[in-house]
């Protein structure tokens, strides 16, 4: 993994961006921030999982489907199975050791409460 500050190249809104094998980020501390780290870190092993290029295939029509569900960015992208996974594990730091293959698809379906 190589992290890379280009404030340049993140879209308005986030602060960083995977894509394999380089973490995108908008702030130099960041850098330090275990917990921003481990999330991408968690995208970086979705990616790697799918061979990089189906990740953003599967990613960009999950967040289209979620689109259409919830009619709202913000919750369309919050409930890509993908970020579901790394927002729900990102403070785990042993994650990573103990994820199951594909793990991602534990979050693709949405759980009523």
């Amino acid at each position: 993994m190589f992290l890379i500050v280009a404030k340049y190249l993140i879209p308005k809104g986030y602060r960083g961006m995977a894509v394999f094998p380089f973490v995108f980020l908008k702030y130099n501390q960041d850098k330090e921030n275990p917990v921003f780290v481990n999330h991408e870190k968690i995208h970086l092993r979705q990616q790697l999982e799918l061979l990089v290029l189906p990740f953003y295939v599967f990613y960009v029509l999950e967040y289209i489907i979620r689109l259409i569900q919830y009619k709202n960015k913000d919750l369309a992208y919050r409930n890509i199975s993908f970020e579901r996974e790394a927002y729900t594990n990102e403070t785990d730091s042993d994650y990573l050791k103990n994820r199951s293959f594909f793990g991602f698809l534990n979050y693709l379906t949405l759980k009523e409460k």
